[in-house]
């Protein structure tokens, strides 16, 4: 059984001067918590999609991963900095503080922000888009939990973020 908890966001965000799309996911997972980096449960296709729109093989390393993200000018974080959280459920998520988008945006050239999924941008529009104004469009998640959108269905919404810079 899944316990709930107060956590703190462990993992800090992937980005570097070059990035032009911020993509936002809610909050780690346990897999991604244990594995200390994004989207680290297995059934997530996130890394698969990505590596499908940019013609690449599926990384399987962190290293690989991180090379994926800043190779295409891409930024990696989530929304939430801490909150309450039973196990990975999104649906479960109280006591929500921000993460400050602001390090990834003065120190890189991030043109767009996109969110994976309803939770990640229904977080942003309460906690952060009245801070910086900035709007964000709302992805298809990647999560095994959407089963109603195929790996090629999600290439298709996804494909925006490779017609970006």
């Amino acid at each position: 059984m899944a316990t709930t908890a107060k956590l703190a966001h462990p993992i800090p965000p992937l980005f570097d001067k070059e990035s032009r799309v911020l993509i936002l996911g809610s909050f780690p997972s346990v897999k991604s918590r244990e594995s200390m980096f994004f989207y680290g449960h297995p059934q997530n296709r996130f890394w698969r999609l990505l590596a499908l729109l940019f013609g690449e093989e599926t990384p399987q390393t962190v290293a690989d991963k991180k090379k994926l993200i800043l190779s295409h000018h891409l930024a990696l974080w989530d929304t939430i900095q801490s909150c309450t959280i039973t196990g990975s459920s999104d649906s479960s998520i109280k006591n929500a503080v921000p993460n400050d988008l602001s390090v990834i945006l003065k120190h890189s050239r991030v043109e767009q922000i996109f969110c994976n999924g309803a939770a990640s941008y229904h977080l942003y529009q309460k906690y952060i888009f009245p801070q910086n104004g900035i709007a964000a469009s709302k992805l298809p998640s990647t999560s095994p939990a959407n089963a109603a959108y195929s790996l090629e269905r999600l290439a298709k919404e996804w494909k925006v973020i490779t017609e970006t810079g």
